[in-house]
């Protein structure tokens, strides 16, 4: 019995570049690289040094406040680089892979007969706990603490988001394997959130969940506005969330006692040639299939993700741990003459001062990445709540953080969101504040105060 979540304030941001429901294996990468930075705060402590020959699941690096954190190889093959930075941090990892790929063996396992400290210490052995993320702050978590709920989001609304339903086709066993076995970890339910238009989703027949239909323009899919709708956070609670894709992976460890780090990414965007699906694996080159799709021009931005929440790479760059999609888009780096001013046909807006896109709701654009203006003091314009579903007020949330009130930031709901929860309102911005890295920083401000 699934249960309905309509969401009417949000914005559809429609890109030219769908990725067409064609799935292609992608040349085999030679360099894989797992940067710590994909771990929001954690500090990394090495295990596996250049040289060392690493099977597929092994550890590279453990959480230096949690050593039984552990962050596994992607392939297996030699460590031939620890990248630093400044002050020796450590930037990247990088495995030149095998041909053939070896598996470190963590044994099958029945999540049925298991129990909660079984699976936690399964997966928290296998490396797999990264995938498990927390509310509130957005980190990844803890393992000694106990969630109120475990949350799912398999609706994608972000602009040009791999199609869920497609990308798990076939995987129904790990599927249930995985949520089981995180079932075992709760006291709540394992929630799991499909798109309301979907006919047949390969959740539907899942046991030990907890079915919910969501409606709506974006953020609908952001798991934030679904907690809020089905068990809204308070101060002292905490909920996990785990994404679809990464379900697959724990199941599999489960099934078969591999850790298989495999993806299937969306290569989208209007300047991808042909955009479609390719089957790869964490931290592989993204030039092994943006090429093979083929760019339109010279002058873009490769991005790990979705236009609104994703990291800029090079192309010869690497797929993040947690990315679903790779966009592809130009740069934006020229200027309209007197662009402030005239009327626009070929951009999206919330107004309607010398702008038309409502008037076209179905049209899709060819966006770049030009901020069409520049950073500005905070203007007070009440577009923000036009597409923020979220019982919060936003824009007192933000100057909240900025000024660094902890108080202000509890009363105002800071525990129940994280940075993409406020990637529209960014986007939207006539000021052109950086809302997501305001979250970013505040969020590990309290972590840091208020634990």
């Amino acid at each position: 019995m699934s249960k309905d979540i309509r969401i009417k304030k949000g914005l559809d941001i429609k890109l030219v570049g769908e990725a067409e429901k064609v799935t292609e294996q992608a040349t085999r990468s030679n360099i894989y690289a797992i940067k710590p930075d994909d771990f929001h705060g954690i500090i990394p402590k090495v295990v596996a040094k250049a040289g060392t020959e690493v099977k597929a699941g092994e550890t590279l690096f453990y959480s230096k406040n949690n050593d039984k954190i552990l962050f596994p190889s992607p392939v297996s093959g030699e460590v031939v680089e620890i990248v630093r930075g400044a002050k020796r941090k450590i930037l990247a990892y990088k495995i030149l892979g095998d041909k053939e790929q070896k598996y470190q063996d963590f044994g099958v396992k029945n999540p049925d007969v298991m129990d909660g400290e079984q699976v936690k210490e399964h997966l928290l052995a296998a490396g797999c706990w990264p995938f498990i993320k927390q509310r509130p702050y957005d980190i990844i978590a803890d393992p000694n603490q106990a969630p109120k709920g475990i949350f799912v989001s398999a609706y994608a609304s972000a602009p040009l988001s791999a199609d869920t339903e497609y990308v798990l086709r076939g995987k129904e066993a790990e599927l249930q394997a995985a949520t089981t076995a995180l079932s075992k970890l709760t006291s709540g339910a394992v929630h799991v959130s499909i798109d309301g238009k979907s006919n047949a989703s390969v959740f539907s027949g899942l046991k030990n969940i907890t079915l919910h239909k969501v409606t709506g323009p974006h953020p609908a899919g952001n798991v934030s506005v679904q907690i809020a709708r089905i068990d809204p956070l308070n101060k002292g609670e905490i909920v996990w969330v785990v994404s679809p894709q990464d379900l697959v992976i724990m199941g599999e460890l489960l099934l078969t006692g591999r850790y298989n780090a495999e993806r299937t990414i969306a290569l989208v965007g209007s300047s991808v040639k042909s955009p479609k699906y390719y089957k790869t694996t964490i931290g592989a080159e993204v030039s092994t299939f943006v090429y093979n799709s083929g760019v339109k021009e010279t002058n873009i931005r490769v991005i790990s993700g979705n236009v609104l929440t994703g990291v800029a790479i090079k192309p010869d760059g690497h797929l993040s741990a947690y990315s679903s999609e790779v966009t592809i888009i130009p740069e934006g780096n020229d200027y309209e003459f007197f662009g402030w001013n005239k009327p626009i046909t070929n951009k999206v807006s919330t107004s309607r001062a010398l702008t038309f896109s409502w008037l076209f709701p179905n049209k899709k654009y060819e966006l770049n990445t030009n901020t069409n203006g520049e950073h500005r003091a905070f203007v007070t314009t009440g577009n923000y709540e036009e597409v923020f579903p979220l019982d919060i007020y936003p824009l007192q949330l933000l100057k909240a953080f900025i000024v660094k009130d902890l108080d202000a930031m509890e009363q105002l709901g800071a525990y129940e969101i994280a940075p993409e929860d406020f990637a529209l309102t960014e986007f939207i911005c006539v000021s052109k504040q950086p809302h997501q890295e305001i979250i970013r920083e505040g969020l590990d401000l309290m972590y840091k105060e208020i634990g």
